[in-house]
């Protein structure tokens, strides 16, 4: 089935496009919700007013969420998770959980399916996006750590492992010495 887009359709299209879609789609979720009309010569005759109202309601929205985009490109969120001894949590960090901590946080509601990531099943930095307008989609850090230890000891390891790396190197005289050693061990078996 043929029709034309009156709203933005997450995943579809924009409004004021003309899409296919299967039968069942169209029939029981874009008609009723009244996302689309079926593409009919009367209907696309309207395509110009449906794309130029719909880019003013666009601007308009983009405008208005502008201050949520940016405190919530900033934001970063962090988890505590029982997890095994291979960094796989024993549950997941899943969309409604990301969208209640954000609102805890900033005191903004965003609901979950928002929220675009897969369910979170590891311990350590992953990104997600908010989808807040269509053209609004802001990137925030979610951190998990293990249950009972501290968010920065997890990622403070990374941060240490050049100084570990460079305390070695300062260490390689130390090894010269046993190198002598191995010489003096070939005296005695002479």
């Amino acid at each position: 089935m043929k029709v034309l887009l009156l709203k933005d359709v997450y995943k579809l299209g924009r409004a004021g496009d003309v899409k296919r879609v299967a039968d069942g789609y169209g029939r029981n979720f874009l008609l009723p919700q009244r996302l689309a009309v079926l593409a009919t010569p009367g209907a696309l005759r309207q395509v110009e007013t449906i794309r130029a109202h719909a880019n003013a309601r666009r601007a308009e929205l983009n405008t208005e969420m502008g201050a949520v985009a940016e405190k919530l490109a900033n934001l970063s969120v962090v988890f505590a998770s029982k997890a095994g001894e291979t960094g796989k949590l024993y549950g997941s960090i899943t969309t409604q959980m990301i969208a209640e901590a954000i609102e805890q946080k900033t005191g903004l509601k965003i609901e979950r399916r928002q929220v675009d990531t897969e369910p979170i099943r590891t311990l350590g930095e992953h990104k997600a996006r908010v989808r807040l307008t269509v053209d609004l989609t802001p990137e925030i850090h979610i951190l998990v750590h293990r249950e009972g230890e501290a968010p920065a000891a997890a990622a403070e390891p990374k941060a240490e492992a050049p100084a570990p790396a460079a305390e070695p190197k300062a260490e390689t005289p130390a090894p010269a010495a046993p190198e002598a050693e191995p010489e003096a061990a070939p005296q005695p078996a002479e």
